[in-house]
């Protein structure tokens, strides 16, 4: 580090935490002020955040376009094109007080070669009038709004929690506090916005000593410093120097006022099906950069609404089932916002699960405190704490955030967040001390409570008012108007692409593959997993000597990591097909449940507290992240003297719980109660519906599905009251289905050297599964596919939802079936280059406005290729770019770009680093190739040898093969989910595209699977009526 010394950055701090490994250290240039915070950490990734503290006092959204060129990079896109070569991916986020540019990078040297043209942008924007036009606003030559920007705030703008988010900010911050706006943008300031309005809040705002890069990883800092410095010196006189005379954001204004007094209000939000509404409560909480009050609250939310046994959630979901959920978060702020959110609750009971809410509160401040349960939320989010350091460096980038928007510049307070201290410190705590914090914060303070109300008339009303908006438009600008904007537009679109030359990008170098540090595991094998492939190896040899093989599958992956993952695949195969719609209750039951111990009943509550004490985290989801959705995957997580406690809590969950009749009442309800909420949103529903039709009863992605859930727990629910008894009785069926040892694939990652009994744990857990057993398939999505999932082509559907202002799309087609495949490596290729960030996709779509993301992916499982549109203004319109996209490229209208074919083989590095970030990854990715898809735990080194000799004529090949089919309708389905208005603009587009298109409702894709029970005509087991639209409306509407 000889040259540090010549570097115009000043270490401002340097230190260790007590949780991780790495140092932090702090630096400052003493020319421009840029602070740059590094944090190392061993990870293959690099992952950066340049952090900007932006302040803004309207709703007009004024922070987009760096990613459009930058003065000494001039192009729309170089940016999307060098990062793709580095194995590198770029995003961002805005929030209220900030506006966060991410880079992750396998490796530093492709983090390193990025990293001045990324603060070239960030620094020194174009920002021209074109890409402000085809990136934030625009009028298409029909009349319509569109844009980037516009496309993503048209997509949620009007949904429940963007409207309650926006009363309270609008209650709690007055109209001088910045902390009051939408900084995302809304849809009508938005249509307004110059380009210079957004030249001039760069101009206040994007400066280097506003400027943070937080870089977390394997970082060469002479290298680091050696690059800044070198950026520096061609840029540091465009800006004021670091002494000049400079009004740092939210540290130099107006102080938030205290709320003076409690006030509950209702506001409305746009939903046919009127039935559940929100709640949320808002607090003002103490000082961001007091982190001993700060880690204080954030045990006593965990407290009061963590779990199913908190206070909050144990009373108001669990028991009085007034909710289906209670969550909490914080916004830091130099005041922290403190929210609590109420979901599923029925909309006459908003106001009296309100005040309940309150009297629970008031109930917990003045009664005995369980002091035992306070000391082990206190106790489990330290180990969580550690455990998310190493499995994400960048696991507290909030934090880190924070501390620069409201701590001290020179980096002293960052000091407090290295230290798991302060927990200790709250362990000395008394009951009164507690009581005093939640009266004084919580119980006590004066607080905004909004009750979200749905409201069909303003569902009607968004839509009416809409459509006659666009309509007086078209009339006013008339057809030489709409001709002008269909002009500008594409006039916008040729200035915006201008060719990047090719010698720009081959300047950058592709890093070596070298530079990437993989985490290495060593696979070992015991019992049913052992296989005629006989390991040897020192990982082998410990699990050899931990005595006899039991007849359980049990799979090792040994690594250096100070905790133990144990993972249960469960095979889904013998599950009678009438009892799989029972999944959701039954996972959703699992955890929080009654046990039978030594003959004595213990209750749910204390069954979660003491699994909560043994455990970092714990879950039962669909084995999709294992590369099998059709499994069932049961997830462990806890630190390694835990590992013999955790198996015991196994053999006691899957085999020793009881259905109990009030707690199966409890969960139905409150998964009846989310059905509204999950059936409000566009994107989840266009694949819900996509699941529908594409999968037969069969599938447990099809049984678990909210149109299955929608119906079918209407019938458990009225069953419960009839005869309870026969639904415990499904549910010990169903048990007795899953828990079969021949079922289970057991994955543990740990290291092997350290922990005690790997094997012989297991010996419990193993006598209470049947003797001798057969190793059951694993099952498939190809094997549970429908007709139109087997042979796709000719189904076509438009569902009309009011809820959303959007339209979101997926078209599906054949595709290839198998790891293995022959021509994988070139539809990898293939899809990466399509995919790519400023490729032929998002230029064709997202570049102009067409839609706010798109995307081509394969499904080897199932054996489908599809495209995605995510939140379009006119999905029909996506798809047709898409389709012209790839048929250019097979004719070669459109020629392949050499630079891009290697950056699409970068990206493909990129994915492989990703799914393998940690140890637990890495872990999880030897596992799910060697058992799961059945290729040697090699799999993707060798793919890697693969894809780099693609050559350009097997990417035209898979093109018209493979991918073009999902543009034909011949060969391909699709569902598109739209606001009601677009209904028929959308489907006279597909129509025009040779889709014969049918127009349905979500209750048409609802499925009971053929359990009808008489509910005695209660009302509130109809189905609802919110989406009761079908062909014959939209004929006689034309809406």
């Amino acid at each position: 580090m000889a040259e540090q010394t010549k570097s115009h950055f000043k270490v401002l701090q340097k230190f260790s935490s007590d949780y991780s490994t790495g140092l932090i250290t702090k630096y400052e240039s003493q020319r421009t002020g840029l602070q740059v915070l590094v944090v190392d950490a061993k990870s293959p990734k690099v992952y950066g955040f340049f952090v900007l503290a932006t302040e803004i006092h309207d709703d007009s959204g004024a922070q987009h376009l760096i990613f459009m060129g930058s003065k000494g990079y001039a192009y729309k896109g170089v940016l999307g094109k060098l990062t793709t070569r580095a194995y590198a991916y770029t995003n961002a986020w805005t929030a209220t007080d900030h506006t966060a540019y991410t880079l992750e990078t396998a490796g530093w040297e492709g983090f390193a070669q990025i990293l001045p043209v990324y603060l070239s942008h960030v620094l020194q924007p174009t920002l021209t009038e074109s890409a402000c036009y085809t990136e934030v606003h625009h009028v298409d030559g029909l009349g319509h709004d569109a844009g980037v920007v516009y496309s993503e705030m048209q997509g949620i703008q009007n949904t429940a929690e963007m409207i309650i988010d926006e009363r309270i900010r609008h209650r709690v911050y007055p109209e001088e506090l910045g902390f009051r706006y939408e900084t995302g943008g809304l849809m009508e300031p938005l249509r307004e916005l110059s380009t210079e309005r957004i030249r001039e809040f760069h101009r206040q705002l994007y400066q280097p000593k506003n400027l943070c890069v937080t870089i977390i990883g394997e970082v060469d800092h002479e290298h680091l410093l050696k690059t800044l410095d070198g950026f520096e010196d061609e840029m540091h006189k465009h800006f004021p120097g670091r002494e000049t005379n400079w009004t740092r954001p939210w540290t130099e204004h107006v102080e938030t006022p205290p709320l003076k007094n409690s006030t509950v209000e209702e506001v409305e939000f746009p939903e046919e099906d009127e039935s559940m509404g929100e709640i949320t409560v808002a607090f003002l909480g103490p000082s961001v950069n007091d982190l001993s009050l700060s880690t204080a609250l954030d045990v006593l939310l965990i407290y009061l609404a963590g779990s199913s046994v908190s206070v909050l959630g144990n009373a108001l979901v669990e028991k009085e089932q007034l909710a289906s959920s209670v969550d909490f978060g914080t916004d830091d702020r130099p005041n922290k916002l403190i929210r609590f959110s109420l979901s599923g609750v029925a909309t006459e009971q908003l106001a009296a699960t309100e005040k309940r809410f309150f009297q629970l509160l008031k109930e917990t401040a003045s009664n005995k405190l369980d002091m035992s349960y306070l000391a082990d939320c206190i106790q489990r989010q330290k180990r969580q704490i550690r455990s998310y350091v190493e499995d994400s460096p960048a696991s507290n980038i909030s934090d880190l955030v924070a501390d620069f928007l409201f701590g001290a510049r020179d980096g002293t307070t960052l000091r407090s967040l290295t230290s798991l201290k302060r927990y200790g410190d709250l362990s000395a705590w008394t009951e009164d001390d507690w009581k005093n914090f939640l009266n004084k914060w919580l119980a006590d303070a004066a607080h905004i409570s909004i009750l979200g109300v749905p409201s069909a008339k303003m569902s009607e009303k968004i839509k009416a008012d809409e459509k006659a908006r666009i309509e007086e438009r078209k009339a006013k600008l008339g057809p030489d108007g709409l001709r002008e904007l269909e002009k500008k537009l594409e006039e916008a679109k040729k200035e915006n692409e201008i060719d990047i030359p090719r010698s720009v990008l081959e300047k950058f170098t592709i890093p070596s593959a070298d530079s990437i540090h993989f985490i290495s595991t060593t696979t070992a094998r015991s019992g049913l997993a052992r296989t005629s492939d006989e390991l040897r190896n020192p990982a082998q040899d410990i699990i050899d000597k931990d005595g006899a093989d039991l007849p359980l599958f049990l799979h090792f992956e040994h690594v250096g990591t100070s905790f133990v993952y144990i993972a249960l695949v469960i095979s889904t195969e013998g599950i009678p097909v009438d009892k799989r719609p029972l999944l959701p209750l039954y996972m959703d039951n699992f955890f929080d449940t009654p046990i039978r111990r030594n003959g004595e009943v213990i209750p749910f509550e204390k069954v979660v507290t003491d699994l909560e004490r043994d455990t970092i985290s714990y879950s039962l989801r669909s084995g999709a992240q294992l590369d099998n959705g059709e499994t069932l995957l049961l997830q462990l997580r806890v630190e390694r003297n835990k590992y013999e406690q955790a198996i015991r809590w196994l053999k006691e969950l899957f085999w020793d719980s009881v259905f109990d009749e009030e707690r199966i009442k409890a969960s139905v309800t409150k998964l009846l109660a989310n059905v509204p909420e999950e059936k409000r949103d566009g994107d989840s529903m266009s694949s819900a519906v996509n699941t529908m039709i594409h999968y037969t009863p069969k599938s447990i992605h099809r049984a678990r599905n909210t149109l299955v859930k929608a119906s079918y727990l209407k019938q458990i629910r009225t069953l419960l009251k009839k005869e309870p008894q026969r639904v415990l009785s499904m549910l010990d069926d169903l048990r007795g289905a899953i828990c079969q040892a021949g079922n289970f694939r057991i994955l543990v990652v740990a290291d092997l050297e350290k922990l005690e009994r790997p094997v012989l744990a297991w010996k419990p857990f193993a006598d209470r599964c049947e003797q001798n057993p057969k190793l059951q398939s694993l099952g498939s999505a190809a094997e549970r596919l429908s007709q139109a999932g087997k042979e796709p082509g000719g189904t076509a559907y438009l569902v009309p939802m009011p809820t959303i202002d959007s339209s979101y799309a997926i078209h599906k087609a054949k595709g290839l079936d198998s790891p293995a495949h022959p021509r994988l490596p070139a539809l990898l290729v293939a899809l990466a280059y399509l995919n790519a960030s400023e490729g032929p996709l998002w230029n064709a779509i997202r570049g102009p406005g067409l839609a706010y993301g798109t995307y081509l992916d394969k499904n080897l499982e199932a054996g489908h290729v599809n495209f995605t549109v995510y939140s379009s203004p006119a999905a029909s319109k996506a798809f047709a770019a898409g389709r012209s996209v790839v048929e250019d490229l097979i004719s070669g209208e459109t020629a392949f770009e050499t630079p891009a074919l290697e950056g699409a083989v970068s990206e493909i590095i990129l994915g492989f680093a990703t799914e393998e970030a940690n140890m637990t990854d890495a872990g999880r990715a030897s596992f799910a190739n060697q058992v799961i898809l059945g290729v040697p735990k090699t799999y993707k080194a060798e793919m890697l040898k693969k894809v780099r000799e693609v050559r350009v004529d097997e990417i035209k090949q898979v093109l018209k093969d493979v991918i073009l089919p999902v543009f034909q309708p011949e060969k391909s389905n699709f569902v598109v989910t739209c606001a009601p208005v677009e209904v028929e603009r959308v489907k006279k587009d597909f129509e025009d595209q040779s889709f014969k298109v049918e127009v349905k409702p979500l209750s048409f894709f609802h499925d009971d699977y053929g359990l009808k029970v008489d509910d005695g005509n209660d009302p509130s087991d109809d189905d609802e009526d919110e989406d009761e639209f079908d062909a014959e409306d939209e004929e006689q509407s034309k809406t």
